[in-house]
């Protein structure tokens, strides 16, 4: 397995932990819910080191980007960040990403930690003159400080005002005497706060910095068991459950990073035109349920009578809600808001209504 800046750290402080993507990552500390709260309620701290990071550089860079991504970056100020996709050429979703502009000339590019070889295979192959490609993800630590206290406490490390970096946007600046760290609006928690991205051998200087800064807000390390119920109950899709290379973007409901803008021709744009016009035969849904369970992935969803419309992709308890919620594909007939449908927890059927997320308001 391969490890991160922290993960020496982790298992200092007592982490349980497990092979995720490839690598020795944190599942939990204190426990999920608590940690789950904790991020709502003040400030946590995620390792995010195993995540990719691939720069675009040169006068082709904006061409590169637009050809193998599905939302606009044509759109992109310096200094936002937009929510994307690579599209392959059934129209399925080689991976969901985050565009940075860190230049006119240049781009980063944010991508699943079990998706870097793939993604990166897929960049190399679509690459144009004037378009540079770096794949730097062994070159870069990544910490997400989230939380409503997140901003209080990175506040007091760095000279930015991070009043002034709203969401989805970022700046480079210091931060815990270190320089040049890009500090994003950014977050998988729906909790507010900071995504920091920075050279590994700052790492040990950066979390400490920011565990002592937090200290009277009682910031906790939080692994990624946490990490998951939160982005669930805000309906955020996680790939590998939600999204894969067989679901497009218009069946997920992403639409809105779909871009079918003149001079615009991502790969299969002609297939998912043709969807948005013409409909699909099954939708990403969220559900709440009504009866007392547990809603897993894979397991069926079905109707009154008990036929199959689709498949559990997500689900879990909500640790604030304390009632079984996920997301699933469905027939679209059954996609509707309000609509009952029954999840099949071995053999019992468990009702639920689809509802639209976030779970979490």
């Amino acid at each position: 397995m391969k490890s991160t800046p922290f993960t020496q750290k982790h298992i200092e402080l007592g982490a349980k932990m497990h092979e995720f993507a490839g690598y020795n990552m944190p599942i939990e500390y204190s426990g999920i819910i608590d940690e789950h709260m904790t991020v709502c309620n003040a400030v946590g701290v995620f390792d995010v080191s195993h995540m990719g990071e691939f720069w675009v550089k040169g006068p082709k860079a904006l061409e590169f980007v637009q050809n193998v991504t599905s939302n606009n970056a044509a759109a992109l100020e310096v200094g936002k960040i937009q929510y994307s996709s690579f599209i392959n050429d059934n129209g399925g979703i080689i991976d969901d990403l985050l565009v940075y502009r860190y230049e006119d000339e240049k781009f980063l590019l944010v991508v699943n930690a079990a998706n870097i070889e793939k993604d990166w295979n897929w960049c190399v192959a679509h690459k144009i003159e004037g378009a540079e490609l770096e794949n730097s993800s062994d070159n870069i630590a990544q910490l997400a400080v989230q939380g409503p206290k997140a901003l209080d406490t990175l506040q007091k490390l760095t000279s930015l005002d991070l009043k002034d970096i709203p969401y989805y946007t970022f700046k480079v600046g210091d931060m815990a005497g270190v320089n040049n760290v890009i500090i994003s609006n950014t977050g998988y928690t729906g909790a507010g706060g900071f995504e920091l991205y920075f050279y590994p051998q700052y790492s040990e200087q950066i979390w400490n910095a920011i565990f002592e800064a937090g200290k009277e807000f009682g910031i906790k390390p939080a692994g990624l068991g946490c990490r998951d119920t939160l982005r669930l109950e805000m309906g955020f899709c996680l790939y590998g459950n939600d999204l894969d290379d067989t679901t497009t973007p218009i069946e997920a409901g992403l639409g809105w990073i779909t871009k079918f803008v003149d001079g615009k021709n991502f790969t299969a744009r002609a297939i998912l035109e043709a969807q948005k016009q013409n409909g699909v035969q099954r939708k990403l849904v969220g559900f709440e349920l009504v009866d007392r369970g547990i809603p897993r992935h894979g397991y069926d969803l079905v109707n009154a009578e008990g036929e199959k419309i689709g498949t559990v992709t997500s689900g879990t308890m909500s640790p604030t809600r304390k009632i079984g919620i996920g997301m699933g594909y469905v027939k679209t007939e059954y996609s509707k808001l309000g609509t009952e449908i029954y999840i099949d927890v071995r053999g019992r059927k468990l009702k639920a209504v689809v509802v639209r997320p976030p779970f979490r308001k």
